[in-house]
């Protein structure tokens, strides 16, 4: 505890305020596809791997901050990446060609992905144990604001100022987030020297982490059932303005709307826990997400479904999501303390990696059509579900809460 810590809902607000700078640097963009298609000279797919560099950048910046964040504390760290993310959100400002965008992108994310981490790591601080599950999805709450509104906001955006200053109102979100930082968040972990910064250590700390069967079991199933919103965020806007040929307003409503199935999730996931065990939330969510993208990809091959069924079912596989990501970060992160920094950060490569590796796909097979996305969908969702299964027969009976 530290000795000025705020209450615990004001604290809530301010990780979710941290959590925010990725998820709104993702959302705000994704009706600009089609005008930054047009100015760039490219098409809505090439315009996506911007989308996909970001997440690799995401990836590699939460590996790169993890060390940095057990050694130095969780607020120097942060002062650091938010900088770089502000600085390069303002060069995106003067971007001439869609490979430029991409390049600006990555290193954008390299410094915007210190908040994500920090805020995961410091969920494990403020809150342990088996309170950990419940903040996971109050955080997430403030995540879900993004997609409700960012779509929105980004499509009145390019409707009256065009799509570049986007970036603008990305600098400005990464100034007010790094003034909240240092004026209102405590710090809640003290330096430690003993953290090495040299690579060997670091790589024998993150094979350390990986060998762990809790976390490897929860993290790495939890990745690819969460790789499914990198694909429906990457592929969203083919599907829905390119497929269904709905104009920026009609796409950022449907957007909103089917996010509400990520949020209302979370917020349930707080209910369930009442009741439930936090392995067997997750475990369930996972068989349904499997089955609803089984369904998914089985009509699609007969023939696609039209706009409403097609909502409806990326609404349930969305809602999977929502309960699968709070409960797997939980479970993954149990088992550590001292190296909560670095376990958080091999989490986020995890995931941030795999929805890379996803959404890169979409965007380097140029598609058109609905069906290599829900193939995404329907696989990664698979996947998870036998890595759970694979390992959660090798783990003890109770968590390490």
């Amino acid at each position: 505890m530290h000795p000025s810590r705020p209450s615990n809902r004001f604290l809530i607000g301010l990780l979710g305020a941290l959590s925010l700078v990725s998820p709104f640097s993702i959302d705000l963009y994704l009706p600009a596809f089609s005008q930054m298609a047009r100015d760039l000279g490219a098409t809505s797919a090439v315009v996506s791997l911007s989308l996909s560099s970001y997440f690799i950048g995401l990836a590699l910046g939460q590996i790169i901050y993890g060390p940095f964040l057990d050694r130095f504390g969780r607020k120097p760290p942060i002062y650091v990446g938010l900088t770089l993310f502000i600085l390069v959100s303002l060069g995106c400002l003067f971007v001439r060609h869609v490979h430029t965008l991409v390049a600006l992108r990555f290193v954008q994310a390299l410094g915007g992905g210190v908040a994500q981490v920090a805020a995961v790591a410091m969920v494990r601080d403020f809150f342990p144990g088996k309170e950990g599950a419940k903040v996971f999805s109050l955080v997430f709450l403030c995540i879900g604001v993004s997609p409700l509104l960012a779509p929105s906001l980004g499509g009145f955006i390019v409707l009256f100022v065009g799509w570049k200053m986007i970036f603008l109102f990305l600098a400005a979100l990464g100034v007010a987030v790094l003034a909240l930082t240092f004026w209102l968040l405590p710090e809640p972990h003290a330096p430690d020297p003993s953290i090495s910064l040299r690579l060997g250590p670091i790589f024998h700390e993150f094979l350390h982490i990986l060998r762990n069967r809790w976390f490897f079991t929860y993290a790495v199933s939890g990745s690819f059932s969460f790789a499914g919103l990198f694909a429906y965020v990457a592929g969203s806007p083919i599907i829905f303005m390119e497929g269904f040929h709905l104009g920026t307003e009609a796409y950022s409503g449907v957007f909103a709307l089917l996010t509400m199935g990520f949020i209302g999730a979370n917020q349930l996931n707080i209910l369930l826990l009442r009741n439930f065990a936090t392995k067997t939330i997750y475990a369930s969510a996972v068989w349904v997400q499997t089955l609803t993208g089984l369904v998914f990809l089985l009509g699609a091959l007969c023939g696609g479904y039209g706009l409403h069924s097609t909502m409806f079912l990326f609404f349930i596989f969305l809602s999977c999501a929502g309960l699968t990501y709070p409960n797997s970060a939980a479970l993954a992160l149990a088992p550590f303390s001292k190296n909560t920094g670095s376990a958080s950060a091999l989490l986020g490569l995890l995931q941030m990696g795999v929805g890379a590796v996803i959404s890169a796909g979409i965007g380097l097979s140029h598609s058109t059509g609905s069906l290599p996305i829900i193939t995404i969908l329907a696989a990664t969702a698979a996947i998870g579900l036998a890595i759970l299964l694979s390992g959660r027969h090798r783990l003890p009976a109770h968590s390490p809460h």
